[in-house]
């Protein structure tokens, strides 16, 4: 589900994106506004980005090898790292330069009214990529706050989006006050200030998907929801108690579990391989993206000392 989702959401952004940056870099040839230079830039950098995200998805499906064990699900996080870097650098390093240019060497704007046009029309294109993607969303956010299932979550591309749409939002909304204020007053340092503010709030941005896609490239581990499940799940049967336990995302939708588990004492062999494969079960039930497990079973040497 997370990943067609994301390739639903990825796909909306990049055709509203790709339409958005051609629109833009007309009006900013036509009015000479720096806002729509940082826009029209921006635009260019979130279309290449859904082309990466899409790109990671591809290569991630590659199967495993002796080299890559267990496959390429990271190329995900990897690309989406990219992704964030590639934000912060063309989007926000950008339109801090040409905000500040024009703040030293402030110029004035020709059919202004043009810019508005055509940033009511971007307007209207980001805010339908941004209800697609909070749609995809909301079939795997669950119970969570926003904020929570971008921080939280496993998959990549859908906090992507969802941050890269609304810098976009907010972003236009910048841009068309900049514009506005100096088609008003006649200033131009407001179109200029306008550009900074969009720097500003894209390395905001570009910094949290950063601090984030970086997180899932070390490896994190399961949900404590996900792990309390796992380690209820195991526990069961023939089996005394989870001794210890790891857990570590090799791919958005791929969970490895590692744990050492507390048989009863003097169980036949096959016993004890029917346990653990009935384990495997209970907790692939509970936790299907629990794909890879490995169980090693031990006795539990703390009833065992007390016993005696």
């Amino acid at each position: 589900m997370s990943a067609g989702g994301g390739t639903k959401a990825i796909v909306a952004a990049l055709v509203a994106n790709a339409g958005i940056a051609v629109a833009k870099f007309v009006g900013f040839l036509i009015t000479g506004s720096s806002s729509m230079l940082a826009e029209s830039v921006h635009s260019v950098a979130d279309t290449s980005n859904q082309g990466l995200l899409l790109l990671g998805q591809k290569t991630a499906q590659r199967r495993a090898t002796k080299l890559h064990p267990f496959g390429y699900g990271r190329d995900r996080y990897f690309w989406s790292f990219v992704v964030a870097l590639m934000l912060f650098t063309l989007g926000s390093v950008f339109a801090l330069y040409e905000g500040i240019h024009k703040l030293q060497e402030p110029e004035g704007l020709s059919s202004p009214l043009v810019a508005v046009g055509i940033l009511v029309v971007a307007i209207g294109l980001e805010s339908y990529s941004f209800v697609t993607a909070i749609n995809e969303s909301k079939k795997i956010k669950g119970d969570a706050t926003w904020w929570g299932f971008i921080r939280n979550s496993r998959t990549p591309e859908l906090p992507v989006v969802l941050l890269e749409d609304l810098g976009a939002l907010v972003g236009l909304v910048l841009a068309l006050l900049g514009v506005g204020l100096t088609t008003v007053t006649g200033d131009p340092v407001f179109d200029a200030l306008g550009t900074i503010a969009i720097g500003v709030l894209l390395g905001i941005i570009a910094v949290i998907l950063i601090i984030e896609m970086k997180s899932l490239l070390i490896g994190e581990g399961a949900s404590d929801a996900d792990l309390d499940v796992i380690i209820d799940e195991l526990a069961a049967g023939k089996v005394q108690r989870v001794i210890h336990i790891k857990t570590q995302y090799i791919g958005p939708e791929e969970l490895l579990v590692a744990a050492k588990i507390a048989l009863e004492p003097r169980l036949p062999l096959d016993e004890v391989a029917q346990a653990i494969n009935d384990a495997e079960h209970r907790v692939r039930n509970k936790v299907p993206h629990a794909r890879l497990i490995y169980l090693e079973p031990d006795l539990d040497r703390s009833t065992v000392s007390t016993t005696s």
